[in-house]
């Protein structure tokens, strides 16, 4: 006996059982009564035996389909239960926004002030935060996983990505505090040129380039002291005199825990650290009022 029934099949087999006449079932199906004849017919033919007796003034239960109407009814009704479930979880996801960031964005509470701009405006979709390392430079929405990110230019595969700007600021260089250049208050990036720096693992391509500021160097390789991939391990690996680092202004905190100090660097591009979204989300309604929220809490300083 085969057994690969079909819901549809056991729908029509149950409204059948209920109305015991196939042209009222038909009509509650809104199918044809021939059509729903033959659906019945294949799946007494795939059961292998009779469900309904044919009288003429009607239909009737055979014993087999007697026995069958309460088990089929609590397969329809837990499948019911199923796509309801499905449902919930597809409105949930349709009312989540996920926000991707490697470091927090900090800069006088922004992120919270964004939050609640936005959840001021649509107080029905939560917004969930993802934080990933910096092997992955743009917080997810490269893989789909998140569907705006706070992240740094520039990105791999910049083309693919729209974004705002929520700040341009100038590089400082993070330094053991018993380094030789520590006793600057200022220093030239071009008497950094010989020094090891810490560097973003290799997968993050121009993001990495851009911090060990080979733009600056005319066509000097940097020397590399260690690869670092979040902000516990660039501080590790300072403190234990691994290398050097350049540093947006507004991270400076992150960094200067104790053994170690930052001094401003001349001879290098600023920073722009902005919230980014994929090209073809831009019309999105959440991902459009997230950044409006965004745009709208960074022109209010």
């Amino acid at each position: 006996m085969t057994m690969d029934v079909h819901v549809r099949d056991l729908r029509y087999f149950v409204t059948v059982a209920e109305e015991l006449h196939f042209t009222r079932a038909a009509e509650r199906l809104y199918v044809s009564q021939p059509a729903l004849s033959k659906q019945i017919r294949a799946l007494e033919r795939q059961l292998g035996v009779e469900l309904f007796a044919r009288e003429p003034q009607g239909v009737a239960l055979t014993g087999a389909g007697t026995a069958l109407l309460p088990h089929a009814r609590r397969v329809l009704a837990a499948w019911a239960e199923g796509a309801g479930a499905v449902e919930a979880a597809r409105a949930a996801q349709r009312n989540t926004l996920v926000v991707g960031m490697s470091t927090s964005p900090g800069r006088g509470g922004l992120l919270p002030a964004i939050r609640s701009r936005f959840t001021a405006a649509h107080p029905e979709t939560a917004v969930r935060l993802r934080q990933v390392n910096w092997e992955d430079p743009t917080a997810g929405l490269a893989d789909g996983d998140a569907d705006v990110a706070f992240v740094w230019l520039p990105l791999p595969d910049q083309d693919r990505y729209a974004w705002t700007v929520i700040a341009e600021e100038p590089l400082q260089v993070a330094l053991p505090e018993t380094h030789p250049l520590a006793a600057r208050t200022e220093i030239d990036f071009a008497d950094l040129l010989d020094e090891p720096f810490l560097a973003l693992p290799e997968s993050t391509g121009p993001l990495r380039d851009y911090w060990l500021a080979l733009d600056a160097r005319d066509g000097r390789p940097a020397r590399i002291g260690a690869e670092i991939a979040s902000t516990e391990e660039t501080y590790e690996a300072l403190v234990a005199g691994l290398g050097i680092c350049l540093v947006a202004t507004g991270n400076v905190p992150l960094l200067t825990l104790g053994g170690v100090i930052t001094r401003p660097v001349h001879g290098v591009s600023p920073s722009r650290y902005v919230l980014a979204w994929r090209r073809e989300d831009g019309r999105r309604p959440l991902v459009r009022a997230y950044a409006e929220a965004c745009r709208a809490v960074v022109g209010a300083g």
